[in-house]
């Protein structure tokens, strides 16, 4: 655990800008997931988000998950179950258009502050794409502008609480799966564990830590950095005692963003056996939901196959 990447950001702001933006390489290349510390979102807002996302829990989605969920998932179950998960989620899209207003029992206080959290992690994302624009030698903003599409980036938000389960061998809190998206911003609970991602063939956990943002890189990554980056399998554990709390925000590709190789990324030599696809993002999110928890390559060979977008460039 001691060598899960963490990166203090207020050290980008001095003499260890170098070795901080190098970690950052490092962790993007090696790990797909770091965890950031000194990220400017004041403690006070997250412990309050954190007090009214287990409120709601509590109030609003505890007796449905359990009618729901607990009650069926474990019937009769004698092998893992791999068709569900143990988990209790609600989603809100906050960009192009946000549809918070409509999401049922949300008390104001709760619905304001995911307001705001939303606006913070949308300029620490940016931030985020704009850092690792600097690592990868593409000129600023070229991530943000390759997400933009028409109407700019979608982004949403998936609060989940990961309830105590009686047979955790049984049932994952969330099966194993690489992210379909962009950037992906954390924020877990920070006593209970789950949180695991595949390294080396080993399952790792993902220390949960005060206060901290976990980020992670999606499918589209992968992509644009011709493989530099790669999304990385991670996967939630059920335990049996702690209920776990994550919000998990997601800054993705506008629905039409076309979504290829970054041209300086690509070396002429490998032009014509290019790895990753020209798509349009919907597209690839289409053929994600029914194939999540499948292994991502038959994912890119299928939008490859599909591939109706002519030739990817080179520098």
């Amino acid at each position: 655990m001691e060598n899960f990447p963490v990166i203090n950001m207020e050290k980008l702001n001095g003499d260890e800008r170098g070795a901080t933006m190098a970690k950052i390489n490092d962790a993007c290349e090696n790990w797909g997931f770091f965890e950031l510390v000194n990220h400017s979102i004041p403690h006070e807002f997250l412990d309050n988000l954190e007090r009214l996302a287990k409120e709601h829990y509590k109030k609003c989605l505890e007796q449905r998950f359990k009618e729901m969920v607990a009650s069926k998932a474990l019937e009769g179950a004698k092998a893992e179950v791999n068709d569900m998960d143990w988990e209790s989620t609600f989603h809100v899209r906050h960009l192009p258009q946000s549809n918070i207003s409509e999401i049922p029992d949300l008390e104001d206080e709760y619905r304001n502050v995911l307001k705001e959290f939303a606006l913070k992690l949308e300029k620490l994302a940016e931030e985020l794409l704009d850092l690792l624009c600097e690592n990868l030698g593409l000129e600023k903003g070229y991530l943000k502008n390759a997400f933009y599409g028409s109407n700019g980036p979608t982004f949403g938000t998936k609060v989940s609480n990961y309830p105590p389960c009686p047979k955790p061998d049984l049932i994952k809190g969330l099966r194993a799966h690489t992210d379909a998206g962009g950037i992906i911003l954390l924020f877990q609970d920070d006593k209970v564990s789950g949180l695991q991602l595949l390294k080396d063939g080993q399952w790792i956990d993902v220390p949960p830590m005060r206060h901290s943002i976990v980020i992670n890189l999606g499918d589209q990554l992968e992509v644009i950095t011709n493989g530099k980056y790669k999304s990385i399998l991670h996967r939630v554990i059920a335990q049996t005692d702690g209920n776990r709390m994550s919000i998990a925000s997601f800054y993705n590709p506008g629905s039409d963003a076309v979504i290829y190789p970054a041209p300086s990324m690509v070396e002429k030599e490998t032009e014509e056996k290019n790895v990753y696809p020209k798509f349009v993002f919907e597209d690839y999110m289409k053929l994600y939901a029914g194939l999540k928890f499948q292994a991502k390559e038959p994912r890119f060979e299928a939008m490859k196959a599909n591939g109706k977008l002519g030739p990817i460039a080179t520098a």
